[in-house]
């Protein structure tokens, strides 16, 4: 049980598990804490509180979710641990269930965590506060770099597609998103810290500005005439929300990189429909044909499910040649999960067992792999602009190219960090097939 007497001179220990999303969020916690005096405990160091934010895109993600949980409330029994995010939002019960868990909190209350600590504190009982997400309705801003050179700006919160396989409306509620005006005073913001590169980010993002009026478009205009940002990437945006106007904007911007992430989930025009997705094989095909058409020089990542409900092999195999014939760079490539509530469970009876979704799984990573390595290949003995990025102790720097291509310089000065820079690529390291190195041109 914790000691704590008060929240003056705290430490934390901050935890993420999931999107990109999540990891923004969680550095705005970090920064909550830091303006009421709870600073960052230090590595080695024992921390009073523990903040876990929570993931549950899968079965997989909640076992992770509690083991993360468990472990700290092991290592640290006298922290106060405070759990939230998705998983906390659709299972409150199962996480205050939990031995050594003393708040809990839904995806409305995760940026008002300084007052619910106050609320430990004065009655010394635990505090589970969650909102049903069908009554969420606020956004909580959030734009905040943690040990990350970049920043993470959060347009948007919530869906309203209801996927069947998805529970991601009853975790996050339905869709809304902060003004423009807002969010370029945030970005703003970031440049007058010295920020160089904002990643985009949201749980739906291209649905921006359906509470607001405005036009995700739009938002990417005002963005790009913000002084001082250099470089903006689309976190990962829905390829029926992927217009071509804003294709064309892309290739022709001063700040938006040649980077796209579009979540495909399958190959299949029937998979496509049993998944209630909102396009269908032709659309895909069609934006990243448009792509490489005006930007050919585009990183194109897209996420891909497998084993779900409803997927034959003669369909996996066509999911998998669609892919295949795709001119795109590197495949997330995610096992189905059963998820509790979902549509899926009661309208799709052909189910996959584990062993062949974890065959299927390793021949789109394969595929993945030879895509990556054929995309990296063709800019070797080029010269990319390169922002380098905070390195880990006793680790070579490393920084991305505009086109999202990670690259390793061992002989570049640490006084490069945060500074864009031409490196000519020179061949994939022997030792991370992910990675290039590559060698300051000025040398």
């Amino acid at each position: 049980m914790t000691d704590i007497s008060s929240f003056d001179n705290c430490t934390a220990e901050f935890h993420t598990l999931g999107c990109k999303l999540n990891f923004a969020e969680t550095s705005t916690i970090a920064r909550i804490f830091a303006e009421r005096g709870i600073r960052r405990a230090q590595p080695g160091e024992t921390p009073d509180i523990c903040v876990v934010n929570t993931c549950s895109v899968t079965e997989l993600a909640d076992k992770k979710c509690r083991q993360t949980i468990r472990r700290l409330a092991g290592r640290y029994p006298n922290a106060l641990i405070v759990v939230t995010g998705c998983y906390a939002q659709l299972k409150k019960d199962e996480v205050a269930a939990i031995e050594g868990v003393d708040i809990v909190l839904g995806s409305e209350q995760k940026l008002e965590i300084s007052a619910y600590l106050d609320r430990w504190l004065a009655s010394r009982k635990p505090q589970v506060e969650v909102t049903p997400a069908k009554d969420i309705r606020s956004f909580s801003p959030s734009c905040s770099r943690g040990d990350r050179t970049r920043y993470f700006l959060k347009v948007q919160d919530g869906c309203d597609y209801f996927c069947s396989y998805c529970t991601i409306p009853f975790a996050r509620g339905r869709s809304r998103s902060g003004n423009i005006a807002d969010l370029v005073a945030q970005a703003r913001g970031v440049a007058a810290e010295g920020g160089k590169e904002i990643v985009i980010t949201g749980v739906n993002i291209g649905d921006f500005g359906k509470n607001t009026g405005e036009r995700f478009i739009d938002l990417l205009r005002a963005l790009d005439a913000v002084e001082g940002i250099e470089r903006y990437r689309i976190s990962s945006i829905e390829p029926d929300l992927l217009t071509d106007e804003i294709i064309s904007f892309c290739a022709t911007s001063r700040t938006f990189m040649p980077h796209f992430h579009i979540p495909l989930q399958c190959g299949s025009d029937t998979v496509l429909r049993l998944m209630r997705r909102h396009y269908d094989s032709a659309l895909f095909a069609h934006k990243v044909a448009m792509i490489k058409q005006l930007i050919p020089d585009a990183f194109i990542g897209i996420d891909l499910m497998v084993g779900t409900r409803g997927e034959t092999e003669e369909l996996f195999e066509e999911s998998r040649a669609f892919v295949d014939s795709l001119n795109i760079t590197r495949l997330h490539v995610f096992p189905y999960s059963e998820r509790p509530g979902t549509l899926a469970l009661r309208t799709i009876d052909h189910v996959v067992d584990q062993h062949t979704k974890s065959l299927r799984a390793g021949k789109m990573i394969a595929l993945s792999d030879r895509k990556l390595r054929a995309f990296m290949q063709q800019f070797a003995g080029t010269v990319r602009p390169v922002l380098f990025e905070q390195p880990q102790p006793g680790l070579p720097l490393h920084g991305f190219t505009d086109n999202y291509i990670r690259v390793e310089v061992s002989s570049a000065p640490e006084a490069l960090v945060n500074t864009v820079v031409p490196v000519r690529l020179i061949a994939i390291s022997p030792d991370d097939p992910g990675t290039m190195l590559g060698e300051l041109i000025n040398k």
